[in-house]
């Protein structure tokens, strides 16, 4: 049989199987964990803060960048690894098997036998606050490091991109399955808005 694209390997695993009773109780908007909640905004709307404020910070570009870089690479361990599994219960990584073909896994937290929430809503809103808006402003001043050829901004403001991006993307398949079944939710939305279409034609239209 031909080879199978190893993009497209896709396991899906369970997240640690005892789940901590106490927060399930807890209510839905209360945030249950502040510590993980600061640390998910801390870290990345830092790296925003002082690439806008260094220049009055410092003069020294190195010291800023290693700041930076610092700050990026502590937020992308953070959220990847912690935040996400304790604000919305859910987790990736990419590995590599013995074969040297890349495996995404995806790790979700059971949803407990009353069929309730295990997340806070709260903490919820946070998390994809933080996770979409934040990649989106890198976005910009990537656009602005171009057009205003500040070259040397360039591969910082690069770097926050893909590190920032990287947890987007990972968090999104995670949330929404592998990248067939986002085709398929695609194709869904639109043929059910393609018959919404022609049904109130056929209605609208005189007999």
């Amino acid at each position: 049989s031909p080879p199978q694209d190893s993009n497209d390997d896709i396991e899906d695993v369970s997240l640690f199987d005892a789940d901590d009773d106490v927060s399930r109780r807890s209510k839905k908007s209360k945030i249950r964990h502040p510590v993980a909640s600061f640390f998910h905004l801390f870290f990345r709307v830092s790296a925003i803060v002082v690439y806008l404020l260094c220049e009055l910070l410092t003069s020294s570009f190195i010291a800023c960048m290693v700041t930076i870089i610092l700050l990026l690479s502590c937020d992308f361990w953070a959220v990847k690894n912690v935040t996400g599994r304790l604000m919305v219960g859910l987790r990736w990584w990419n590995q590599v098997d013995d074969d040297g073909r890349s495996h995404w896994v995806f790790e979700a937290r059971k949803v407990s036998a009353q069929g309730g929430k295990t997340s806070s809503e709260a903490e919820s809103r946070i998390f994809w606050l933080g996770l979409i808006s934040c990649p989106m402003i890198w976005v910009l001043f990537a656009f602005s490091a171009l057009f205003s050829f500040k070259v040397k901004w360039l591969a910082v403001v690069l770097m926050g991109v893909v590190l920032q991006g990287a947890n987007l993307y990972g968090y999104i398949r995670c949330k929404v399955g592998s990248r067939k079944n986002l085709t398929s939710m695609a194709t869904s939305y639109l043929g059910k808005q393609f018959l919404r279409q022609v049904s109130a034609q056929a209605f609208s239209t005189p007999g």
